[in-house]
């Protein structure tokens, strides 16, 4: 069963997607929060699989609820994805950057949600769409010179065959995806990209498309690598 924790500041909303969820056999909604705090406290509680993150919330906001919660190792195995009805809110790139494993707009249909919860939940990122990689392309153009450095940094402790997997995470290439263009095994290609994201510290899969902008691995608009 999947465990889900609900952190909107709307009770109708809550209750909306309560209701989707729930229709799913292998889901279950163990807490709902109007706030952030609220929200962190509840993962501590129960530890959810997955915490359903509204950004725009009263007295703590979303943004400051998923840093403590991805910074927090007790919660190592809680994954944040960020609720938002602005796909180009610049804090649904800060909650990426802050270790979120992706985002879903609010008008979501019932059986994307009910999917989208089951690909965070095992372990994989919600990447896929185009205006996910949207919104990295924009805030690394935006001062991306001042994270580049560092970032670039990071990435030149990779072997060339593991910057090129993150090149190719980047671009948003699933595992299947980067064997065939590599041409190796899954297994192969699943083992480069964990061991990309153990040298290069990340949580997930959004942490390591991030890296891969900021480092210029992969640049914005084109994705080409750098």
């Amino acid at each position: 069963m999947i465990r889900v924790v609900l952190a909107d500041d709307q009770s109708l909303v809550r209750a909306g997607f309560r209701v989707l969820l729930e229709a799913a056999a292998d889901i279950a909604v163990v807490g709902e929060a109007e706030n952030g705090g609220i929200a962190v406290a509840l993962a501590r509680r129960h530890l959810p699989d997955i915490v359903l993150m509204d950004l725009r919330m009263p007295e703590i906001d979303g943004l400051t609820a998923t840093k403590r919660i991805t910074s927090d190792p007790a919660l190592e195995h809680v994954r944040v994805v960020v609720l938002t009805t602005y796909a180009e809110d610049e804090n649904v790139f800060r909650a990426l950057h802050a270790g979120a494993s992706g985002f879903l707009v609010k008008d979501i249909e019932p059986e994307d949600l009910q999917q989208a919860v089951r690909v965070v939940a095992g372990g994989e990122s919600l990447l896929a769409p185009a205006v996910t990689r949207s919104v990295i392309e924009a805030f690394v153009r935006n001062g991306s010179q001042a994270r580049q450095a560092p970032a670039a940094g990071r990435v030149a402790s990779l072997t060339a065959r593991e910057r090129e997997v993150v090149r190719l995470v980047g671009r948003g290439l699933s595992n299947d995806e980067i064997a065939d263009a590599l041409v190796v095994s899954p297994l192969t290609s699943k083992t480069h990209v964990s061991r990309a994201m153990s040298k290069l510290g990340v949580r997930d899969r959004a942490q390591l498309v991030v890296l891969a902008y900021e480092s210029g691995l992969v640049t914005p608009g084109n994705g080409h690598s750098g």
